[in-house]
């Protein structure tokens, strides 16, 4: 496991190659909007 080990992200860097370990750019954060409903109150 070092720079040798293209499955590790340091052999990754090393060997200059890209995968799941160490992916080209960085993934994205998905902003997901939630919208709220208004809740009726009963009355009793």
């Amino acid at each position: 496991m070092g720079r040798g080990d293209i499955k590790t992200k340091k052999g990754k860097i090393f060997s200059g190659s890209f995968g799941k370990t160490r992916p080209a750019k960085p993934a994205k954060k998905v902003v997901v909007a939630v919208k709220k409903k208004a809740v009726a109150k009963k009355k009793a």
